[in-house]
């Protein structure tokens, strides 16, 4: 695409394959998009990262939740962005808090230093921050390439002027990216009302199961696969101009 870009929220290898045929910009690989996201498996990511030549970043989240983590948990996250290096991932997403809803600076320090050469997004912990500015110039400050956010909102679309507000204060020093009940109908007012370059989707259908046979019991198991539809990823990529 030129001047904008459409990066897919992929929950797995096929919907990473999806995102790639629809004309996306760049992956998010991830899993448990009804969680919010957590971190794929190693073998997910290897392979996407073997079938997708697509810049490939990681969401680093090892549990759902609030984004206040122990030590253990940190100790989790490196050892993610660590296997991630070593894939040949070109990023990771990540988010830490403080108990006051601050960016928890020392925390995130460590795990930007971790991922060395890769790029780094913030995701959407920064909409559970306190004071969206402060938040912004606390990731700048932490050499991240962008932030992930809905503005705070439950949707992009109804942050988007604090997310104009947020990209006129970020004046090219990080990338603001919109995300959270992006899609074909709506993306197109959100770059007008945001100015932003850059958009976050997960073009997510719903696949019917196969199953023949299903325990009405347990209804909450029959259901079908969750996966990027590329029909979708082709009408967002439509709708930001085209590649």
């Amino acid at each position: 695409m030129t001047g904008v870009l459409l990066e897919v929220a992929a929950n797995s290898v096929a919907s990473a394959l999806a995102a790639r045929a629809g004309g996306a910009g760049r992956i998010e690989l991830c899993t448990a998009l009804e969680l919010g996201g957590l971190t794929p498996s190693h073998a997910q990511i290897a392979l996407v990262r073997e079938r997708v030549a697509l810049p490939l970043y990681v969401l680093i989240r090892p549990r759902a939740g609030d984004f206040l983590y122990d030590d253990r948990e940190i100790e989790t996250m490196r050892c993610d962005i660590e296997a991630c290096a070593s894939l040949g991932c070109d990023g990771v997403v990540i988010g830490v808090l403080d108990a006051d809803g601050d960016v928890d600076m020392a925390r995130c320090r460590a795990l930007v230093t971790v991922a060395g050469g890769m790029g780094v997004t913030f995701h959407r912990a920064f909409d559970m921050a306190r004071d969206p500015s402060r938040a912004l110039e606390d990731v700048i400050a932490l050499g991240a390439e962008r932030i992930l956010t809905s503005g705070s909102a439950r949707s992009a679309m109804e942050g988007a002027t604090r997310i104009r507000a947020l990209v006129e204060q970020a004046h090219d020093r990080l990338i603001v990216m919109p995300g959270a009940g992006i899609d074909p109908g709506n993306i197109t007012a959100l770059r007008r009302l945001t100015g932003a370059r850059e958009f976050h989707a997960s073009a997510k259908s719903e696949l019917p199961s196969a199953m023949r046979f299903t325990n009405a019991v347990l209804p909450e198991m029959a259901g079908g696969e969750i996966r990027s539809d590329v029909d979708t990823v082709l009408a967002l990529v439509a709708a930001l101009g085209g590649i």
